[in-house]
């Protein structure tokens, strides 16, 4: 039993002893409360390396009394899927089959379309894990047919009562009595960079190699890169993306690349990736829209040459959104429109606009200049400006057009 890896040992076997993930897992956690209903649809856990995606779905599957198979789709086969299934087959499972299928970005399209027919037959309940964003890796059939859920990064208070628990459970194993204070525990969280299963590596390295109290010079001399690479928060990661953004709307291409570097070297290329995507379309948007194409296309190749190439394509992105003009004006006009929409207004849509109406609806293209003045806003929302023009010479140029369409006489007949 002490061969065991004390991580698995440990691992919980209740939602309440799940480090961290609340609103996933606490009473009144969304996860918690479809299994307590008795719905178990199928699901994707997406998150960082050990955040509890498995454990939850250990947890379900005893909750729910559905028979548990895991696979990994790093080694695992379409073959491998259909013996799962013939296996059911084969045996009482009055409550279903639960498939885990970890890190399932490395199915591909074909792999992951198997999937379905075992999904909406009833063969299978699936739930798939991965560490990336599954609306860029998964498949959209299959994400439309399941719930999608994040599993959060543990900050390193959460983390520190678990690390309690396991040198009581380290001091048993070996009938001794070694310590270590809480600031030191917190170093130790903090330095898994929200990774339960390592803090909890990293603990016991420590605990072996300490005489009576286990003290963070010892943590930083086992492992003397972890610790530079996380704060004390654990969020280092996230601030590099704040300061790697933030760079670039500020037209700083000398500060963005140099935070694209450090992202890199962390081995994080994909955030890289994603927050660029954003970047090209929140903060520079309409004053220059070839950005977020340019911007998308450095995305594919750095994905289709991975690293180190792909530093190439994302620094040529990173430097020309930080010198490309800048405007908010798409992204602002959104968020006005939402607003209005979370209080509830809007909910009429105009008769002549829908797909059989009632009301005569003008079509555009028969007049000059292919406009016709015609309202297209809800009724109680007649008059509302969302978008604003920026000051930048594209949207100018736009305002311009826009305005003389505008100003002409009203042509319908």
């Amino acid at each position: 039993m002490k061969n065991q890896p004390l991580a698995d040992r440990m691992r919980p076997r209740s939602f309440d002893e799940i480090a961290g993930q609340e609103h996933l897992v606490s009473e009144k956690g969304i996860i918690r409360r479809l299994v307590s209903s008795g719905r178990i649809p199928n699901m994707i856990f997406y998150g960082p390396p050990g955040t509890g995606k498995t454990t939850v779905a250990n947890i379900i599957a005893e909750k729910s009394n559905m028979q548990l198979y895991k696979l990994n789709a790093t080694t695992a086969t379409i073959a491998d899927i259909k013996e799962v299934i013939s296996s059911t087959d084969n045996m009482f499972a009055d409550n279903g089959t639960l498939l885990y299928l970890d890190e399932i970005q490395y199915f591909n399209k074909k792999q992951q379309q198997s999937l379905l027919e075992f999904m909406e037959n009833g063969s299978i309940t699936l739930i798939a894990s991965t560490t990336e964003n599954p609306h860029f890796y998964v498949y959209n059939a299959l994400l439309s047919r399941s719930s999608v859920f994040e599993f959060k990064s543990i900050t390193a208070k959460d983390c520190v009562p678990t690390l309690k628990r396991a040198l009581e459970i380290l001091n048993s194993d070996f009938s001794d009595a070694k310590t270590a204070s809480d600031e030191t525990l917190y170093e130790i969280a903090a330095s898994s960079g929200g990774d339960v299963r390592m803090s909890i590596g990293i603990l016991e390295n420590a605990f072996y190699v300490s005489d009576r109290e286990i003290n963070a010079d010892t943590v930083k001399a086992l492992l003397p890169t972890a610790l530079g690479c996380f704060d004390r928060d654990g969020d280092v990661h996230y601030d590099l993306l704040s300061c790697f953004q933030k760079s670039i709307r500020g037209s700083d291409p000398d500060a963005a690349v140099f935070y694209l570097a450090k992202i890199l070297a962390s081995g994080d290329m994909l955030s890289a990736c994603r927050r660029l995507l954003i970047i090209a379309n929140e903060d520079i948007g309409a004053a220059y829209p070839m950005a977020a194409v340019i911007t998308h296309a450095c995305v594919e190749s750095a994905k289709a040459t991975g690293m180190p190439e792909a530093a190439i394509p994302l620094a040529n992105a990173t430097c020309i959104l930080a010198t490309a003009p800048k405007s908010n004006s798409t992204y602002m006009a959104y968020h006005r429109a939402k607003e209005d929409m979370d209080r509830g207004l809007g909910s009429v849509l105009p008769g002549h606009l829908r797909s059989h109406p009632t009301g005569e609806y003008i079509y555009p293209h028969d007049f000059e200049n292919n406009y016709v003045k015609q309202n297209y806003l809800p009724r109680d929302l007649i008059g509302r400006k969302y978008y604003e023009f920026g000051t930048n010479k594209t949207e100018q140029a736009a305002k311009a057009y826009y305005d003389f369409i505008r100003s002409q006489p009203d042509k319908r007949k």
